[in-house]
């Protein structure tokens, strides 16, 4: 079922219907250095929320619960952030590498630097017994590695660090806090590179309270890549080429959200990777399937939603494939007016920043 699901997929993504000659500029916009958040909200939940709707309304994290209906449906995703981000040497010069993709062959996809001088057949040694040979170097600094020595998963919590994306200013690596910080209360299955970020905001008591307003829970997997930090290059996003990511949704969890879209209840994807695989995983009719496998859906104005009503989310980077989506989803001019509400009201953005819930533009 999983694998059908699949090869429908692959002809169902046909449906985007992206704009075509899609400047990348666009999409630009400034933002304040000082807003660039540096540590998370704490409480969590204490973080601000912009709610994006007919008009602008600032709120609080904490204030979700009366924005939901009973008989909607909040998706989470369920992924464990991995300390995915290694030191090491080869020969007597200092490589740093992130993974972002596991292979079907145990084999890991990772961004080295300095690249420039790494080949096929390279080792790169992070301890006396933890250690990665390259098998195939590819463009723009990526590398194919495996692993040997000690057992991998041991071996990278004694020397891997929390791939914190490049905008949160760590000198010395992540910092203990980190380890905690940058990862939901919810997180279960270990393989992201990346946090997904929207959930960071949740903690337990909220999530019960949302439960006990009458709104159903229900979680996936989707591993984000490190590939949610690359920018994007093209200056046309027909152009541009998307890292690919693992996800999952079983079938008692498509059937329930199936249900409550039957009955009228609402769909609200906490987070862009929520909003992509339910995307993905969705077939003719507007029916959800299980799904497992990888998805390189890439959202931009002129998608045509299928699954989604509402994304609670965070402030992304200019002309990054994340603020694209959201444009898609809300209108690029509401979410440039929204950015700018945000900016002026001293909104903090990015991964340890605050939030925003959109609603989905009627035209989507």
């Amino acid at each position: 079922m999983a694998q059908h699901c699949r090869n429908l997929l692959k002809n169902a993504d046909s449906r985007a219907y992206p704009i075509k000659n899609m400047k990348t500029d666009i999409f630009d916009f400034e933002l304040p250095k000082e807003l660039i958040a540096q540590q998370p909200a704490s409480p969590r939940d204490s973080a601000r929320l912009l709610h994006v709707g007919n008009v602008f309304t600032d709120l609080c994290v904490r204030d979700l619960p009366r924005l939901f209906s009973p008989g909607d449906v909040l998706v989470l995703n369920n992924t464990k952030v991995i300390p995915a981000r290694l030191r090491g040497k080869r020969h007597e010069t200092s490589i740093e590498i992130t993974l972002h993709k596991l292979n079907r062959d145990g084999s890991w996809c990772a961004f080295a630097r300095p690249a420039r001088k790494l080949k096929a057949g390279d080792v790169i040694n992070f301890a006396e017994d933890f250690s990665a040979r390259i098998s195939q170097k590819l463009d723009s600094g990526e590398i194919i590695v495996n692993f040997s020595g000690q057992e991998f998963t041991k071996g990278l919590e004694e020397n891997g660090s929390m791939p914190l994306p490049p905008y949160i200013d760590r000198k010395t690596g992540s910092h203990e806090s980190d380890h905690q910080s940058y990862q939901t209360v919810y997180a279960a299955a270990a393989g992201a590179v990346a946090a997904p970020t929207a959930g960071l905001h949740f903690t337990e008591e909220l999530l019960t309270e949302i439960r006990n307003s009458g709104v159903e829970v229900i979680e996936l997997t989707l591993h984000v890549g490190a590939g949610t930090f690359l920018p994007v290059k093209v200056d046309d996003t027909e152009d541009h080429k998307m890292h690919s990511e693992w996800g999952k949704l079983n079938q008692t969890g498509a059937e329930k959200i199936n249900a409550v879209r039957g009955a009228g209840g609402r769909v609200i994807a906490c987070g862009t990777t929520v909003l992509r695989l339910l995307e993905s995983a969705s077939i003719e009719n507007d029916v959800l399937m299980p799904f497992e496998g990888d998805t390189d859906i890439f959202i931009t104005p002129g998608y045509k939603f299928r699954i989604v009503d509402r994304l609670m989310t965070n402030f992304h980077l200019p002309c990054s494939t994340l603020f694209m989506l959201v444009s898609a989803f809300a209108g690029l001019e509401r979410m440039k007016d929204a950015y700018q509400h945000a900016i002026n009201s001293g909104y903090r953005f990015y991964s340890y920043g605050d939030a925003c819930l959109l609603d989905r533009d009627e035209i989507s």
